[in-house]
């Protein structure tokens, strides 16, 4: 499911499989936080995992939210160094560890698992750059839809997150996540729970964000 393991040859995957442990996380349990060793990288079998920060206020800003068939902790993985973000699960999730140690010794005996490492840190770069884009030229509907529409084409169409999160990593104020999801339920667009959202029609909802990016906004917060 995940473009770097999907890339590997089938030997290297059973290499791998071999030194992979199981972890299971219940609902709001931490996996590490922001200064934790850096022992491993991570892939989610299935469940939910917010990747944030928090400051010295207690202030919390979400970075990340991954699901099944995503990785995390590379940077730690690669360089051994601590945590750069806390990792809490938000519903009950079945991971894949991989040791960095056992890992390092199979990268030394393995030139192609380099080059995989090497195309997903550049896939993050370029993810990085993208939203730092987005987020100085493009009106806050724009961006909000758009991190919308990630979520539900990597988990479907019921997005599973709450309006703190969403205004996080849209990068705008949770009063204007709000004012625009209400805007977007009257419209017929989506329909909201708690903590969730669900996209009632997706098509249309991809207009919705290619429509906005052509139109200024007063709510650009």
């Amino acid at each position: 499911m995940n473009p770097f393991f999907a890339g590997l040859l089938p030997g290297t995957l059973d290499e791998i499989a071999l030194i992979c442990r199981p972890r299971h996380l219940a609902a709001r349990e931490v996996l590490f936080l922001k200064g934790d060793p850096g022992d491993g990288l991570y892939a989610i079998r299935r469940g939910l995992i917010r990747i944030g920060t928090t400051n010295d206020l207690g202030q919390q800003m979400t970075v990340n939210l991954l699901g099944g068939g995503d990785i995390f902790g590379e940077i730690a993985l690669l360089d051994g160094r601590s945590r750069t973000a806390d990792a809490v699960a938000m519903e009950d999730t079945e991971m894949f560890f991989l040791p960095r140690r056992d890992f390092m010794k199979l990268l030394s005996t393995d030139p192609t698992i380099s080059l995989q490492l090497i195309e997903l840190l550049c896939a993050r770069l370029r993810d990085v750059l993208r939203r730092m884009e987005e987020t100085t030229f493009l009106p806050a509907a724009t961006r909000l839809a758009r991190r919308i529409l990630t979520l539900a084409i990597d988990y479907g169409a019921e997005v599973h997150a709450t309006q703190d999160e969403l205004a996080s990593l849209s990068r705008i104020t949770r009063e204007t996540v709000n004012r625009q999801l209400q805007s977007w339920k009257r419209m017929g667009v989506i329909e909201l729970g708690r903590e969730r959202l669900t996209i009632l029609d997706i098509d249309a909802f991809r207009r919705l964000a290619k429509i906005a990016a052509a139109k200024p906004s007063r709510d650009s917060a």
